[in-house]
């Protein structure tokens, strides 16, 4: 049994479903799953998440195949980044086996929401971690929840896979370099509410930040890595505060299959536009082209599409990537978790 949604018109928002999975770590241990059909959460009003920031969460998605079998996409990928974020804020850590089994627990408690194949639909799996343990002082929490929800989305930006633009301003910072950037907290994101904003009533999809320290560099696209494409090179920004993206991970890996070179470099912002394709890349995302970035600050306009169709290397690589998210090609990196539904 399927639920009853208008699959082909998602919006990436929240859907209620029929399950959450929790756990609880206390007196320096972690217990045994629970599963909850209620979306709310008791909390100590002195819990460190809501004072101190302690909180991390991730994002992973599960698909319908066409053979009709559901697969999570590097499960193991986002356990191991849960792991660095909990060391960044100093949180317990979940293990691997704990963050796999809740999410696969969470896929199979709410499988009739997985959208079917071929709708552009996806099953959206965030694992959170949160300090739930109270304190007044400084100092991390002696109790945390790892919880698992799970909801149906369509794509992240509306216009879906189809060229999108975002705009350059160097009023705003998303992290510092050696902050928290590299860690999927949401002190982050929250940084990027008040820039986002501007974005979005100016007409543009994101901002395209540029490095905290020099405003010289490329860093990422708020929700979504940056990429650009250019002489037969897929190249992507390294740089202390941005997000390791796993989408990211994985086109690069695909760049090279399809006969690419990669690079994981500095990017000057004067570099921009020397690209012929660029691109903003994530889990919720997967991949959003770029037609156009304007450099408020200076007025200048950098354009990558002028028909409004993404380019050659960004159509194969999003088609790769989710040939092998849907069980279309073979899975020879062994990215995929089959769950049962």
């Amino acid at each position: 049994m399927t639920a009853d949604i208008d699959w082909g018109n998602l919006s990436f928002t929240y859907t209620t479903t029929d399950y959450n999975v929790r756990c609880y770590y206390r007196n320096g241990k972690w217990g045994e799953l629970e599963t909850s059909s209620s979306e709310t959460i008791n909390m100590h009003m002195a819990a460190t998440c809501l004072h101190y920031g302690q909180e991390a969460f991730e994002g992973l998605k599960a698909f319908r195949g066409k053979d009709g079998k559901i697969r999570i996409f590097r499960m193991a990928d986002n356990a191991q980044r849960m792991l660095d974020s909990a060391d960044g804020v100093l949180m317990a850590r979940v293990p691997v086996d704990l963050f796999m089994k809740a999410c696969q627990k969470a896929v199979e408690l709410n499988s009739r929401f997985v959208p079917p194949y071929g709708s552009g639909a996806s099953l959206y799996i965030r694992p959170m971690l949160i300090g739930s343990g109270p304190k007044v002082g400084v100092s991390p929490a002696d109790e945390y929840l790892f919880m698992v929800f799970v909801t149906p989305v369509g794509p992240y930006f509306k216009e879906g896979f189809k060229p999108t633009n975002l705009m350059i301003t160097r009023q705003y910072d998303r992290a510092a370099p050696n902050g928290t950037g590299p860690f999927k907290v949401g002190g982050n994101y929250a940084a990027s509410l008040a820039s986002g904003k501007i974005a979005h009533e100016k007409g543009y999809s994101a901002v395209l930040y540029l490095d905290s320290r020099e405003k010289k560099f490329l860093d990422e696209c708020g929700p979504a890595n940056f990429f650009g494409i250019k002489n037969n090179t897929y190249i992507t920004p390294q740089s202390k505060s941005i997000l390791p993206s796993i989408t990211n991970k994985s086109l690069i890996q695909l760049a090279e299959d399809l006969g690419l070179k990669t690079e994981r470099r500095p990017v000057p912002l004067e570099e921009l536009e020397t690209f012929e394709e660029v691109g903003a890349c994530g889990t919720a995302a997967v991949i959003s082209p770029v037609a156009k970035v304007d450099d408020l600050d200076t007025g200048k306009s950098y354009v990558f599409s002028k028909d409004g169709q993404p380019g050659p290397v960004s159509v194969k690589l999003y088609n790769k990537l989710r040939a092998i998210q849907n069980g279309e090609e073979p899975d020879k990196y062994g990215w995929i978790t089959i769950v049962e539904g």
